[in-house]
């Protein structure tokens, strides 16, 4: 049995001289959270804008829960786009209630549901505000909260964590970890490595356009070996300019991730450290997802 959520199959977008998506497939498994990551304008907006039937694809096909996109699986979706749109003038409760009906609640469970997910976000208070009146961030809870009151099966954030801090952020990815466990499918895009790497479980690498990797996370970096030193010191970082048949993909006072290359040796660069600094951490690891995506874009 297919247990595919989402199905895109040789699927193209074209703006005038532009091919925003170009012929992309992948597919997204029930219950996983699916990560597509890249650059901004490498497609990953479009892809979503085209998953949720505010574009439609110039060639290939999508499909969601075994049904070809339009309006009757958009009521299948929660989206949070990146570019938020509440009413200014309505009041929180109002709009949240107005929005849960338009997705099929009726009024109780839409109060029910609401109240619910306001008291997850510490945002019970607000309920007789006019969002004019809140911050960006708080305004940022309410749209979550919209995206998530109707209980949709499949939930889509764009860059989600934008505009809110850092406690507002781990309360967020506990949440969607917890979505997760019961059986979600959420489909996540962002351009920060960092985000990927803590919470999801599929990727798909987007660049001009064009996938350029897809699977499962922990397989596509496994995929790779530890061919990467992580390395935490205190003294004189010049050595790192000298050591050979290596990459440098960061680097700060204390810091250095090395990637091997042909013709290098994870323990003479620990010999070199040590002659010149006071080693505080050396491993040798798997890439991170920064190095994947370099490498991926170069073949």
């Amino acid at each position: 049995m297919n247990d595919s959520i989402v199905s895109f199959e040789n699927v193209t977008k074209i703006f005038g001289d532009q091919r925003a998506v170009d012929e992309v497939s992948f597919e997204v498994k029930k219950g996983r959270i699916f990560g597509l990551l890249g650059p901004n304008g490498a497609g990953k907006t479009t892809s979503i804008r085209m998953l949720t039937h505010i574009l439609v694809p110039d060639s290939g096909s999508i499909q969601l829960f075994g049904q070809p996109v339009g309006s009757e699986t958009q009521k299948l979706l929660g989206y949070l786009p990146e570019e938020r749109g509440l009413y200014k003038k309505m009041k929180v409760g109002e709009q949240l209630i107005y929005l849960s009906r338009l997705h099929g609640l009726s009024k109780p469970a839409a109060i029910e549901s609401i109240r619910y997910w306001l008291a997850r976000f510490e945002a019970e208070s607000w309920i007789h505000k006019e969002v004019g009146e809140l911050s960006k961030g708080m305004q940022q809870k309410i749209q979550f909260v919209a995206t998530l009151a109707h209980n949709p099966p499949c939930l889509i954030f764009d860059e989600p964590f934008s505009g809110l801090d850092p406690i507002n952020s781990e309360t967020l990815k506990e949440i969607i970890l917890e979505l997760r466990d019961k059986g979600k499918t959420i489909f996540f895009a962002t351009h920060r490595m960092e985000q990927v790497e803590q919470l999801c479980d599929d990727i798909a690498l987007f660049n001009n356009g064009k996938l350029v990797l897809s699977g499962d996370l922990s397989q596509i970096r496994s995929s790779y070996g530890k061919n990467t030193v992580t390395l935490r010191f205190t003294g004189d970082n010049s050595f790192l300019d000298n050591l050979k048949h290596v990459r440098i993909n960061n680097r700060s006072v204390h810091y250095a991730e090395i990637r091997l290359l042909e013709g290098s040796d994870d323990q003479a660069i620990l010999r070199e450290a040590q002659k010149h600094c006071r080693i505080q951490a050396f491993e040798l690891t798997e890439p991170g997802l920064q190095e994947i995506f370099i490498d991926a874009v170069s073949k």
